[in-house]
């Protein structure tokens, strides 16, 4: 696996150097607005580094490592349109309706790739799903998937490493699948090539086209290891939950509010530290540390009960609950 990683992570890297030059004739800017968390224009082209990576990374995948054809054939018919969409809306911007309808198509590309669960499986049940609920469910999860990574996407160095230790947690959840684990660990590999000009100051972003794309990566290889039995959804979704309780909870309180969901903001959680004077390098040091928290549980997770399982649950349904609590106290206090 390291002659695959290796040249993936090194492809990745070198991309991304050349992208973030600030001479480079080829790239486009994302200037600071009044919503924006950094101070002047910034390459966001990381995304084509992602994705030139993800390329080397699979033709190797594809020549040396068996079983995973099936999987990255299955990809491109859902990959290739939304890195389409994501890279107009870079560019010049495309309206809510238009991409949305391409996130759709990707998320159904899944389900004629079978990858809908049949059955939703929580710690100590298993319940058995309609074909109609386990679509609805599938694009469901894999359109907010591909959402959620673009809107936490807002800070340096944030959503490289939630695909590093998320993609390498997956990659070691999987590996009694080859093909399975081997994707995964190219997708940590492009992402570590692009954090390291991502991390705090950042010199470039990952733009729409890397964002979305790790999304879409992220639910499907959720779906993937659920589909061949090596661990259910509910464990992949806690391995991204610093991303998805975030996203989630704060388009529920926008909701609540009666805001405009698809405009730019500065309410995550994350986004409201920095604001706090924490700054990005000391709030994702921070994040960094949850989601290896939220790693190592996945990886408890599978050798626990379902008695243990439904604890562990429970046990960070109650730290989010805090966690969010707290960051609503440091607001109050920071406003006495």
């Amino acid at each position: 696996m390291t002659l695959i990683v290796l040249p993936t992570l090194l492809t990745a890297l070198a991309l991304t150097f050349l992208l973030s030059r600030p001479n480079f004739h080829w790239q486009w800017l994302d200037h600071p607005n009044d919503r924006s968390l950094h101070q002047y224009p910034i390459p966001r082209t990381g995304g084509l580094a992602v994705l030139g990576g993800g390329l080397v990374g699979g033709v190797l995948l594809m020549l040396f490592v068996p079983g995973t054809h099936v999987l990255l054939m299955a990809l491109p018919f859902g990959l290739l349109p939304l890195i389409a969409v994501s890279w107009l809306d870079d560019r010049w911007g495309i309206a809510v309706g238009w991409r949305f309808s391409i996130h759709l198509w990707t998320a159904v590309s899944l389900l004629l790739a079978d990858l809908a669960p049949h059955a939703l499986n929580l710690p100590g049940l298993s319940w058995p799903l309609p074909a109609w609920v386990a679509s609805i469910l599938t694009v469901l999860f894999v359109v907010w998937m591909i959402n959620l990574y673009n809107f936490m996407d807002g800070m340096d160095g944030f959503a490289g490493g939630m695909a590093v230790i998320g993609f390498s947690t997956l990659a070691w959840l999987g590996q009694a699948d080859a093909g399975l684990a081997g994707v995964c660990w190219m997708v940590a590999a492009t992402s570590a090539g692009f954090l390291v000009c991502n991390f705090p100051p950042a010199r470039i972003f990952l733009g729409d086209i890397g964002s979305t794309t790790l999304g879409f990566l992220a639910a499907v290889c959720s779906l993937w290891g659920h589909h061949v039995g090596l661990f259910p959804i509910w464990v992949a979704i806690l391995v991204f939950s610093p991303f998805i309780v975030d996203a989630t909870v704060t388009l529920l309180r926008r909701l609540w509010h009666g805001e405009k969901i698809w405009e730019a903001h500065r309410n995550h959680y994350y986004q409201r530290l920095v604001l706090l004077g924490w700054g990005h390098r000391y709030t994702v040091l921070v994040e960094y540390v949850l989601m290896l928290a939220c790693a190592a549980s996945a990886l408890l997770a599978v050798h626990l009960s379902p008695a243990g399982q439904t604890l562990l649950v429970g046990g960070w349904l109650l730290m989010y609950g805090l966690l969010m609590q707290g960051v609503a106290w440091l607001e109050r206090r920071q406003m006495v």
